[in-house]
């Protein structure tokens, strides 16, 4: 049986004639099409961007950055990917989870106010499906703001791109996503401290390398050590792919649109964007009671569908601090359908009939 995808890419002719490229110079690692691509989204932000191999990476290097205090609190979304919560973790810091809006599923302020304390350092948000999280309020708390904006690559709030509402930004260009590379990420930030040292953190801590490293003294094969750090280096192949997505992204936008206005439409749910949002449409979410049912229906009929995502504050159980009602009511009757680029038509019709006739 053939199934419909709950996310795809579309990719083609135009990503393997950038690819071709650079097959043809004979150069697979980091090099002119990562500049190319950097040069782009730097300009589209307004704002140094540097990429990176992914977004997981990048949440870790960013919360690496903030050097913040081992046992520090960073308070996470409980409705987002496990990265976010090991990110923390992992820098020796403790996450804490806070619920999520209902009906858009972003962090909700009135929830951060429940958890913080003198030991929170910073505030991580997940900009979910692509609606902007308003970082007004949480800019009150006087704390740095981390944002995943791995569904929002096309987002912004009140004209400002999503990645340049905090301290720092993290983007997403993995297989499913808008712009969908197999495996890569992006790093943004306005403080230029912080972007020099991404920039130099992503090579395994290593300032210079290679040609650049010692040339006055004619020993290029010389480097210097500035911190100790992962390798996150992304390469000129998925670059490549970058590019050709990025030229095309409007016309994948648009379809990822179509498609969630008629869920809108058919499903009458009332998911509304105010006036001052762009919205990326990277997921649409609906609720159901027998949530595990239809799942079950959709497959027998060939329709993949997910959750994304389990209530961190359950996985994490080492870190549960009480529960958190919105996000378990959405983990146990929550569900993903399709949306993607390439869904025809007819695949629409097809997933909106079965939904409807399950009872």
């Amino acid at each position: 049986m053939r199934f419909i995808n709950v996310f795809g890419s579309s990719v083609g002719k135009e990503e393997l004639d950038e690819i071709k490229t650079s097959i043809n110079n004979q150069w697979l690692g980091m090099g002119k099409k990562v500049e190319s691509f950097e040069k782009i989204f730097s300009e589209r932000l307004g704002q140094k961007f540097i990429l990176i191999d992914n977004c997981s990476n990048g949440l870790y290097l960013a919360v690496k950055l903030l050097n913040l205090p081992e046992g520090s609190e960073v308070i996470v979304p409980a409705n987002t990917w496990v990265s976010c919560a090991t990110a923390v973790i992992l820098n020796n810091c403790i996450p804490v989870f806070a619920d999520c809006d209902f009906d858009t599923l972003n962090i909700h302020y009135g929830s951060i106010l429940n958890v913080i304390t003198d030991k929170t350092k910073a505030i991580m948000l997940t900009h979910y499906s692509g609606y902007p999280v308003d970082v007004k309020e949480l800019k009150e708390f006087e704390l740095p703001i981390i944002e995943d904006c791995a569904h929002a690559v096309d987002s912004k709030i009140n004209s400002r791109w999503c990645g340049t509402l905090g301290n720092i930004g993290l983007f997403s260009f993995d297989s499913m996503k808008n712009i969908a590379c197999g495996e890569l990420g992006g790093f943004t930030s306005a403080d230029e401290y912080i972007m020099d040292m991404a920039v130099k953190s992503r090579y395994c801590g290593l300032t210079k390398s290679g040609l650049q490293a010692s040339t006055e003294k004619n020993r290029w094969w010389e480097y210097e050590l500035n911190n100790y750090c992962i390798k996150m280096l992304p390469n000129d192949i998925m670059a490549s792919i970058a590019l050709a997505q990025y030229h095309k992204l409007d016309k994948l936008q648009k379809r990822r649109k179509e498609i969630w206005d008629r869920y809108n439409e058919e499903f009458k749910i009332g998911y509304r964007i105010p006036h001052n949002i762009r919205h990326s449409y990277f997921t649409y979410f609906i609720c159901r009671k027998n949530r595990d049912g239809l799942a079950q229906y959709l497959l027998r009929k060939g329709i993949y569908t997910t959750v994304r995502y389990s209530p961190l504050h359950l996985l994490f159980k080492d870190y549960y601090r009480g529960s958190l009602p919105v996000a378990e009511y959405f983990g146990k009757y929550g569900l993903n359908l399709p949306l993607h680029p390439n869904l025809t038509d007819n695949e629409v019709d097809y997933i909106i009939e079965n939904v409807k006739n399950f009872n």
